[in-house]
């Protein structure tokens, strides 16, 4: 499961010209559910995007995860975050899973954002949706819950050393 995480100050699902959901300020979510992902995967990401600091605390820094800063959170479902660009100019999405258990697995996401006590709305599963946001900082993280297992980059060197 791959997300896209957006801190903003509101966020509008539009579906041909009406609104379908909207946040104040909070997160968007974009979310691409892959081939095989699990209900330990939906965990992985629904524990990383409840306790993520990429808030403000009262000295201004991020430190505070949604939960801490009372915001929403606006669900989309995105299965282009899937694309594979390797090869040619048009993107495969075969590691995309199909709608009917990405349906499932989004939902899934949505109940354990709610269990967390966090404010949840939804785009609309399948719809050509119009998003409107306003990103604020900007702050934006990329999570895999595939890449969890991988350990993290080994610093080789460093502009300094490169320099010297």
């Amino acid at each position: 499961m791959r997300v896209v995480i957006q801190r903003v100050r509101s966020a509008r699902v539009d579906v041909e010209g009406h609104t379908v959901s909207s946040i104040d300020a909070g997160m968007l979510v974009l979310v691409g559910v892959a081939r095989g992902d699990t209900d330990e995967d939906v965990s992985y990401i629904a524990n990383k995007i409840a306790h993520l600091r990429v808030f403000n605390d009262d000295d201004g820094r991020l430190n505070a995860s949604i939960m801490d800063s009372d915001g929403e959170v606006l669900l989309v479902s995105q299965f282009t975050l899937l694309a594979d660009t390797r090869r040619g100019r048009r993107p495969s999405f075969g590691s995309a899973e199909a709608p009917d258990i990405a349906a499932l697995r989004v939902e899934s996401l949505k109940r354990a954002l709610v269990a967390f006590g966090i404010r949840v709305r939804s785009g609309q599963f399948q719809a050509n949706m119009d998003v409107a946001l306003v990103n604020c900082g900007p702050v934006t993280i990329v999570i895999d819950s595939k890449e969890k297992e991988q350990p993290r980059r080994q610093k080789t060197s460093s502009f300094s050393d490169e320099v010297a």
